[in-house]
C-alpha cells in the first residue's frame, strides 16, 4: 500500500528530488517554493566539504600496492629454475596435498615478511574505503544541496566502478571525489574526460593492461619472443564507454567501432613507480597503436592520447548520448519506466546546450512529470539509509559504520559488481528478505533515539503533505516509542519516493 492522497510539492522536492526531509529549518525553505529551492541549491553546493577533503592520499597506497607488486615480480624473475622433477614410481597423493606442498615453478613463496606488508596495506586500503564511505554519508547528511548530491550518486553510479581488488578499493572514493563532484554543475563532456582518466576507472576496466598490437611496445616483445598475456588489445574501456557511458546500447555503432575506439585508448594507463606522477593518469606513447581510426562513421588522424579524446568529446555532444542520458536520469526522477516526453525534453535540453548539466536539470525540475503527486520511486538501500538518518536529525555520522550497514541492505558503496552500475528500478531492492532488513536496522537506529523523538510529530516533519492516514494511524497505535519511530521508517510512505 502506499499513501492515498497527493503528495505536497514540498514532499516531492525534499524526498524525490533531495535526499530525504530533516526536523529543521534546513527544509523549511522546500516548504514555501519547492521549485525555487531546487535551483537555488546550484549556488550552495560544497564541491569539497571537509569530510572528503580530509580523506587520505589515495595514490600513495597505490604506489606502495605497485612496489609491492615489482619486488614481488623481481624475487620471481630472480628465483632458480625449479629442479627436474622425477617421475613417479608410486601415486601421488590427491591434488590440494599437492597445492599445499609443491611450490608453483618460478614462484616462490611470499616471505613472512611480504605477507606481513601485503596484509598491512590492505587493511590500510580498506580502512581508507570505509573512511571514503563515512565523507559520502557525512556529506549527504550536512549538504545544504542535497539535490545536487543526489544527482552526485546518480553521475556515480552511471560511471560506476566497483572496489573487487584492492588498486580499485584504494581510489574508489577518489573517483567521486575528484572525477564526479567537480563536475555535478559543469559539462558532460568534461565529466566525461574526467572519468575516463581517472586511475580507477583505468584499473577497474583493465585499460593499464591494453596495448596496441602495432605499438612499439608489442614489436619490441615480438622481437624478443615475448610472449607476455598481458600485451594485447583490451576492449573494456572501450565497450563500456560507448555501451553505458555515453551512446547506450542499440545506438548504431558495431564491434569494429569498439576496436578501433580501443586502439586509440591505447597508452592511456596509470602512472607506475617510474613515472612522474604514480598512480595518477599517464600516457606511454609507446604503447600507443599507432595509425588513422575511423570510428562511428568519422576519422581520426589525431596522435597519441589526442586521437581517443578526440573520439570522447565527439561521443559526449552524439545525439545518441543525450538520449541515454536522458532516459537514465528521467528513469531516476519519474518512474521504472520513463515516460518519453519527458525523456525527449530533457535530450534536447542536453543537446541544445551542449551537454551543459545545469540546463540539463532545469529542464528536469520545470518538468510535469517528475511532479507527480504519488510516489514513483522505490528507495534503494542507500537512499533508504541516509534518508532515515536524515529524517531522525543525524547530522553527524559519528561512530556508525555506513559501508558496513549498506553491505548488509544489499547495496554495498561503490561495489556494483558490474560496470552498469546498481539497478534503478524498484524490482531490485523490495524482495521480502530486503525490507526485512530494512526493518531489523530501523529498530536498532530507532531504540536510542526514540526517548527523544516523539514520532507522531516526527512523521508529518519529514513527510509533509505525503503522510497517509494510514500509517499516522499505525504510528499513533505503536506498542512502544520505539516502535513508532522504527514503523515511520518502514512505513511504505518513507521507503518510496
Amino acid at each position: 500500500m502506499v499513501s492515498e492522497q497527493p503528495l505536497s510539492p514540498a514532499a516531492i522536492a525534499l524526498n524525490r528530488f533531495g535526499l530525504g526531509a530533516t526536523p529543521d529549518a534546513a527544509s523549511a525553505a522546500a516548504l514555501a517554493d519547492p521549485h525555487g529551492w531546487l535551483i537555488a541549491q546550484f549556488d550552495h553546493f560544497d564541491v569539497t566539504p571537509p569530510a572528503w577533503a580530509a580523506l587520505a592520499d589515495a595514490r600513495a597506497l597505490l604506489s606502495a600496492y605497485q612496489e609491492q607488486q615489482r619486488a614481488l615480480r623481481q624475487a620471481r624473475a630472480a628465483a632458480p629454475a625449479p629442479a627436474p622433477v622425477p617421475v613417479a614410481t608410486t601415486p601421488l597423493p590427491a591434488g590440494p596435498v599437492i597445492a599445499a606442498t609443491v611450490p608453483m615453478a618460478g614462484k616462490p613463496a611470499r616471505t613472512p615478511e611480504q605477507k606481513q606488508a601485503r596484509r598491512d596495506l590492505g587493511e590500510d586500503i580498506h580502512a581508507l574505503y570505509r573512511q571514503g564511505v563515512q565523507a559520502r554519508a557525512q556529506s549527504a547528511l550536512e549538504t545544504q544541496a542535497p539535490f545536487v548530491e543526489r544527482l552526485v550518486h546518480f553521475w556515480s553510479n552511471h560511471f560506476c566502478v566497483s572496489v573487487d581488488n584492492l588498486p580499485v578499493t584504494a581510489l574508489a572514493a577518489s573517483f567521486e571525489r575528484d572525477a564526479i563532484r567537480p563536475h555535478v554543475l559543469g559539462r558532460f563532456e568534461d565529466m566525461l574526460l574526467a572519468v575516463e582518466r581517472h586511475p580507477a576507472m583505468l584499473l577497474y576496466l583493465n585499460q593499464n593492461q591494453s596495448i596496441g598490437p602495432n605499438s612499439p611496445a608489442a614489436l619490441r616483445a615480438r622481437a624478443k619472443g615475448g610472449a607476455d598475456r598481458q600485451r594485447g588489445l583490451n576492449e573494456n574501456l572501450a565497450r563500456e564507454i560507448m555501451e553505458l557511458h555515453t551512446l547506450g546500447v542499440r545506438s548504431g555503432y558495431s564491434q569494429a567501432d569498439v576496436t578501433e575506439f580501443a586502439r586509440a585508448l591505447t597508452g592511456w594507463t596509470v602512472g607506475g613507480i617510474n613515472d612522474d606522477a604514480p598512480g595518477d593518469f599517464a600516457f606511454h606513447p609507446q604503447q600507443h597503436e599507432p595509425g588513422t581510426r575511423t570510428i562511428v562513421g568519422k576519422t581520426y588522424a589525431q596522435t597519441g592520447v589526442d586521437q581517443a579524446r578526440a573520439v570522447l568529446v565527439d561521443l559526449a555532444h552524439a545525439p545518441a548520448t543525450a538520449s541515454h542520458v536522458a532516459t537514465k536520469l528521467a528513469r531516476h526522477f519519474a518512474g521504472d519506466v520513463p515516460p518519453q516526453a519527458l525523456v525527449d525534453r530533457l535530450a534536447d535540453a542536453f543537446a541544445r546546450s551542449r551537454g551543459d548539466l545545469p540546463t540539463l536539470y532545469r529542464a528536469l525540475v520545470a518538468s510535469p512529470e517528475p511532479w507527480e503527486p504519488r510516489p514513483l520511486k522505490a528507495k534503494t538501500p542507500w537512499e533508504w539509509t541516509i534518508s532515515s538518518l536524515r529524517a531522525l536529525g543525524v547530522g553527524d555520522i559519528g561512530t556508525l559504520q555506513v559501508a558496513t550497514i549498506t553491505q548488509q541492505l544489499g547495496q554495498p558503496v561503490w561495489k556494483p559488481g558490474s560496470p552498469a552500475g546498481w539497478d534503478d528500478t524498484a524490482a531490485s531492492w523490495i524482495a521480502p528478505d530486503a525490507l526485512m532488513r530494512r526493518v531489523e536496522f530501523a529498530q536498532r537506529l530507532a531504540g536510542p533515539r526514540a526517548a527523544q523523538i516523539d514520532a507522531r510529530q516526527r512523521a508529518p516533519q519529514v513527510l509533509p503533505g505525503g503522510l497517509s492516514a494510514a500509517t499516522a494511524e499505525q504510528i499513533a497505535h505503536a506498542e512502544s516509542p520505539a516502535s513508532a519511530l522504527a514503523l515511520m521508517l518502514v512505513s511504505p510512505d518513507f521507503l518510496r519516493r
